[in-house]
């Protein structure tokens, strides 16, 4: 733990004066932008992209006025925010260093970071193109240190390991059906019987039948979130001595890594597509190519890996790009 909470803790003494994060309000885009900017500013300007169209649009403020001080760094991610960066590149004559967390649609940007599994090999003549694992995010050692003891004094209080469990919803790449379910109850049932206290948390996009399957499984050993009360997500990664994380997600595979902690990747019910080979590029690349996470098999066993800090990492190369204008 002492080489994660290195990592962590450093890489801000270069802070810079005003970052803007643009996105969409969507938690997923939001968060990677927040992240990064965090590494230079404790409280980025949020710039969030209104999805309203017609007449609406018209009686909205505008996303940003020129006579705000100018941003030294705009990070986006998102293809709407795109066009907003652009405008905003123009109007302060160019001077901001404008970061992207996504292979972008349109030309115009000074860095761009792009996946390992969005990764395309025309992109590797590409001097402002980045390949990152994974997305970045605000999740970080030093976060949840703090919150460890009270954590795990709470879910565990007679010193059982806790395995953490997340889920989230049908995504066009996995399905929630009812074998999903199954596999869901029957890894939580699996865990439970070898001796772990399992806490289990939804997502934004679980549906209410995932919900009540977890429910069906609370006991003495088995916490799960209500949707309810506060989300208890930072305890629950804090206490975590291992994670289980479904498949269909990207952001949460890669949160989990920053602890060090064992990763196990939860099959899903597959929907046959492109997006379906998406996802599988990438769990195949953390499992296979980096050996950052291991296939749920129904046993936790313990592992040693680098803890991933790409929001550390990415803000480095943008420092890296800062001091070259």
């Amino acid at each position: 733990m002492s080489d994660l909470q290195e990592q962590s803790g450093g890489g801000r003494s270069s802070n810079l004066s005003c970052v803007w994060a643009v996105a969409e309000s969507k938690a997923g885009t939001l968060t990677q932008c927040l992240g990064v900017g965090r590494q230079f500013d404790p409280e980025p300007v949020a710039k969030l992209i209104s999805r309203t169209r017609g007449i609406k649009r018209l009686f909205e403020p505008p996303l940003f006025r020129k006579r705000e001080k100018r941003p030294e760094l705009v990070i986006s991610c998102g293809f709407r925010a795109e066009p907003a960066v652009l405008q905003i590149k123009s109007a302060y004559g160019g001077r901001p260093l404008t970061v992207h967390l996504q292979r972008p649609r349109i030309e115009g940007y000074d860095l761009v970071f792009v996946s390992r599994h969005d990764w395309v090999d025309e992109l590797a003549d590409r001097p402002n193109y980045h390949k990152m694992v994974g997305v970045p995010h605000q999740i970080t050692w030093a976060r949840l240190a703090p919150l460890r003891e009270g954590a795990r004094q709470r879910f565990s209080p007679d010193g059982r390991p806790i395995a953490a469990l997340f889920v989230g919803g049908s995504n066009g790449a996995y399905l929630y059906d009812e074998g999903t379910l199954e596999k869901i109850k029957h890894a939580v049932r699996q865990l439970s019987d070898a001796g772990w206290c399992v806490v289990a948390s939804v997502s934004r996009r679980s549906e209410d039948n995932t919900q009540q399957a977890l429910m069906s499984l609370k006991s003495e050993h088995v916490f799960v979130w209500d949707r309810l009360s506060d989300n208890p997500y930072l305890a629950y990664m804090a206490a975590a001595d291992a994670f289980v994380v479904a498949k269909d997600s990207i952001t949460m595979p890669c949160e989990a890594l920053a602890t060090g902690k064992p990763v196990f990747s939860l099959d899903l019910t597959n929907v046959e597509g492109p997006r379906l080979e998406k996802f599988e590029r990438y769990h195949r690349d953390l499992q296979n190519t980096l050996q950052l996470t291991r296939p749920f098999e129904g046993t936790i066993y313990p592992y040693t890996y680098e803890p991933l800090d790409e929001t550390k990492r990415i803000a480095s190369v943008i420092r890296a790009e800062m001091k070259t204008r």
